[in-house]
């Protein structure tokens, strides 16, 4: 089974450009089925392997959402072996996904998004970091595509920046004055300190956000910055970087923003993905209306 599922991991990574992220949790999974098939023969795989398998996801308290995703790279592996020709019959067809329990994603009140935007300065590393938090807030980007940022894709002028979205598709999206203005900021004292020199930014391939030897940031990184500054406001709450994504959207939306335009601004497929922002704004108004109304 090994050999097919390298040929379907290079099928991502060369026709589909996925993202590293999403090609590690595809490598896991499928090694994680291979053991439990005790590298059985993709060709003798059928329905109840699988029905098997997810069985023992079950008894194992895996949780729903964790099988859901198991079962979703199943079902691309043996789609990619059938449309391939190297299965004739693929066996995830009719194999039902969990029903899912529908939970609000975490977000910070615009309150508390201030104050983690108000992050001290002295050295070169808080310049970046306060540039870093004010760019995933202003652009709503996830962290594999800030991080993939170029100094090129970035209109100081226009006021927007290029950003490479999942299956590599590329979206401008506006960035605010206040986020150009720290990264400015950031790339003045990354000068002044000689982070930025010539032969750095050609050996990291110009890209913008770098650590303190000079390279390009990684996304654990930006989960230390974010987590660093959760800290610093006295928040205990589970913050993560795509948090700051989540607060992004909900904000907009509770300013009025036009739920397409948001669609696009996070770059989702469907505008169904868009829609749990909804229920978040829904459900801010009705905290409101408890805490205001005398018969509520």
């Amino acid at each position: 089974m090994d050999r097919y599922i390298d040929k379907f991991i290079n099928y991502l990574k060369i026709e589909r450009d996925v993202s590293h992220n999403t090609i590690r949790n595809y490598s896991s999974d499928l090694k994680s089925f291979a053991d439990f098939a005790d590298k059985k023969d993709v060709k003798m795989i059928r329905y109840f392997d699988l029905r098997k398998y997810l069985a023992h996801l079950k008894t194992s308290n895996y949780s729903k959402r964790t099988i859901a995703r198991k079962l979703s790279t199943l079902r691309s592996f043996f789609k990619f072996l059938q449309q391939d020709g190297y299965i004739k019959d693929n066996p995830a067809n009719i194999i039902s996904t969990p029903k899912l329990d529908k939970t609000l994603p975490s977000f910070l009140s615009e309150k508390e998004m201030e104050e983690l935007l108000d992050v001290p300065t002295e050295t070169v590393l808080d310049f970046r970091d306060k540039a870093v938090l004010e760019t995933l807030y202003s652009t709503g980007a996830r962290v594999e595509e800030l991080v993939n940022i170029k100094l090129d894709d970035i209109d100081f002028i226009g006021g927007v920046v290029k950003v490479k979205g999942k299956g590599a598709k590329e979206r401008l999206v506006p960035i605010g004055d206040k986020a150009l203005s720290s990264i400015r900021r950031y790339l003045k004292e990354q000068s002044a300190k000689n982070l930025s020199n010539l032969k750095q930014r050609v050996s990291n391939r110009g890209f913008l956000f770098l650590n303190k030897n000079g390279y390009k940031i990684t996304s654990r990184s930006i989960r230390r910055i974010v987590d660093k500054n959760i800290i610093r406001i006295s928040r205990k709450r589970n913050i993560s970087p795509h948090s700051i994504r989540h607060s992004f959207a909900t904000h907009m939306l509770n300013h009025g923003a036009n739920l397409r335009i948001v669609q696009e601004l996070l770059g989702h497929k469907n505008l169904s993905t868009t829609q749990i922002y909804t229920h978040i704004s829904t459900s801010k108004l009705k905290s409101e209306y408890n805490k205001a109304h005398p018969r509520a």
